[in-house]
């Protein structure tokens, strides 16, 4: 707490020299008030309840922190058009995590330390409650640096400016450290030691070796890098947003840990964003807090998060709730002409609760409970048999805006297909898709589907026989999602570590006009897709179980709601 006194007085210091500053960019406020010229009747694919501005390019979540009582979102912005570009931090807040007011924008270039951007960070948590943010900027030479933001007045549960340190940039690169200066950036939320260091990872690499990079300070003013790196992998290209984190290890369901916290009881994740992939990936392991090193477990696979669009993710510790909530941005599958013509680009996927499975072999992600009050009008049907090529509908709910859940009951096993070699699920779901019939499967949901089944999305289930065990493969196939063959219609897959000779096959899907996010075996497989029908649009749009496999299925439980729009942006 001493040593960070000198940075809690320059704080009122730099309000002063600064908050005119701040006050005189203008063009940069109330950027998140700017309202779409577009009514909804002419913006199909507006999203309902997922988070997106009015207008405009979005795309990673920056900084998300709970700071009195309130949920803060930053994220990368173009306050200028719908494609990358003229980059600012945005920001808005919520006591929900579901409806978001705007503000100005909380970060933008004014110093030459961030001149030409203010790429993405994150915050910490100072001991006392205050916050701060580290953030890539660029500076006139183009090179990535490392800078420093305070809250301007800790007593504004808004924290509505920032100040910038004089300081910056606090990370940089050099000759010395042979860090390329064009990839640098990133940090992540810091954590501390028990030696009562503060620790942060920068992403990094160097040729095609993807590095997380860690520097540590005791007063988070001045840092130092370390000997070697957290962790770092041969071919694998730059590492960009990471992210690291303990999860309790064989604890309570969806209970969450303060970044700091070691021993034991824990596990750590490692997760990068990989530049050249567009994935976000996650190791298990450990932490060896007094060397700095992280081992992934010997027997532990390179897991995604999201086996769909989804990038540059981001977690934190709620306190509130005594979770880990993640955030993650989802980009367009539309032409960028069509971006430029609908006026925005880029959504925000559903908050998620994540943390670690009994087996310690892989996160469990599952939306926020809160999203859960948007539900209206349910839907239930009782048990029954869904015989092989039969297409049942579901009616009473509002099928373009809408959260179904569905479990199956499978019993012929006899009837799976064989799986002689090892295949890439997401190859496999473009080989084996919806309208391809099997033995056990296809079967699940159509949805965004229009009355003659022209267009669809379907989210499914197959098994196979495999070395004399049942695989389960999970699809979002949006191969027939659109008839506008611009869009990227790519199906989607992967493998479900699910048992379905001792458990039901279970699925969630969250539906919103054009975004797809599907939750397989109660998290442990997420899927998010990018749709955007010409025809199932609105209240053209039409939902369905169905089974295009000669093995009947049984649907043990199906309950679907409409949901409510949420109020974002002020509308």
């Amino acid at each position: 707490m001493a040593n960070l006194s000198p940075i809690i007085l320059l704080l009122a210091l730099f309000s002063l020299i600064y908050g005119n500053a701040i006050a005189s960019h203008h063009v940069y406020r109330n950027l998140q008030t700017q309202q779409s010229s577009d009514s909804s009747s002419n913006q199909p694919y507006r999203t309902a309840y997922h988070f997106q501005p009015p207008k405009n390019w979005i795309n990673d979540p920056n900084g998300p922190m709970r700071y009195k009582g309130l949920y803060h979102l930053f994220y990368q912005y173009n306050p200028k058009g719908s494609v990358w570009g003229n980059i600012v931090w945005a920001h808005s807040v919520s006591k929900d995590l579901v409806n978001w007011i705007p503000l100005d924008a909380a970060i933008f270039p004014s110093q030459p330390s961030d001149i030409n951007g203010c790429w993405s960070g994150s915050a910490t948590m100072l001991p006392g409650g205050k916050p701060v943010i580290l953030y890539t900027g660029i500076d006139p030479n183009n090179h990535q640096v490392q800078n420093l933001a305070f809250p301007k007045n800790l007593s504004d549960p808004f924290l509505r400016e920032w100040i910038k340190s004089p300081k910056n940039p606090l990370m940089a690169p050099t000759v010395a450290n042979k860090i390329n200066s064009t990839s640098f950036r990133d940090p992540t939320t810091a954590w501390k030691g028990k030696d009562g260091y503060w620790r942060v990872l920068i992403g990094n690499k160097v040729n095609s070796v993807g590095r997380a990079v860690l520097y540590k300070s005791k007063d988070f003013v001045n840092w130092v890098e370390a000997k070697q790196p957290l962790h770092s992998a041969q071919g694998t290209g730059m590492w960009e947003c990471p992210d690291f984190f303990p999860v309790l290890n064989n604890g309570p369901i969806n209970v969450g840990l303060d970044t700091s916290v070691d021993g034991d009881h824990v596990r750590h994740v490692l997760k990068v964003s990989l530049d050249d992939k567009k994935h976000d990936y996650y190791l298990i392991g450990t932490y060896d807090a007094s060397q700095d090193v992280f081992t992934p477990d010997n027997s532990q696979p390179v897991l995604r998060y999201d086996y769909g669009k989804y990038y540059a993710s981001k977690t934190i510790f709620d306190d509130g709730k005594n979770r880990r909530v993640l955030f993650g941005w989802v980009n367009e599958s539309s032409s960028q002409n069509d971006d430029i013509k609908k006026g925005w680009s880029g959504i925000h996927t559903i908050p998620r609760s994540i943390w670690l499975h009994k087996s310690g072999k892989q996160l469990i992600q599952w939306p926020v409970q809160e999203i859960e009050n948007l539900r209206v009008n349910p839907v239930n049907w009782p048990t029954r048999l869904l015989k092989g090529g039969e297409l049942l509908q579901v009616n009473g709910i509002t099928a373009v805006q809408a959260d179904v859940e569905i479990s199956f009951q499978v019993r012929e096993f006899q009837k799976a297909e064989v799986l002689k070699n090892w295949a890439d699920p997401q190859i496999l779901c473009g080989m084996k898709g919806a309208g391809v019939k099997g033995g056990i499967g296809p079967f699940g949901l159509l949805v965004l589907a229009s009355k003659d089944l022209q267009e669809s999305t379907a989210v499914f289930f197959r098994i196979f026989r495999y070395q004399n065990k049942n695989l389960v493969l999970m699809c979002s196939d949006q191969s027939r999602s659109s008839l506008n063959k611009e869009n990227d219609m790519t199906p989607f897959g992967t493998f479900v570590d699910v048992d379905p000779l001792h458990e039901n096959l279970s699925l969630r899907t969250l539906i919103d006009h054009s975004v797809v996010e599907s939750f397989g075996g109660e998290g442990k497989a997420c899927i998010t897709s990018r749709v955007y029908p010409t025809l199932a649009i609105n209240e053209k749009a039409q939902l369905y179980a169905f089974n295009n496999g000669t093995s009947s299925v049984r649907i043990t439980r199906l309950s679907a709601w409409s949901m409510k729009k949420a109020n974002i942006n002020g509308n």
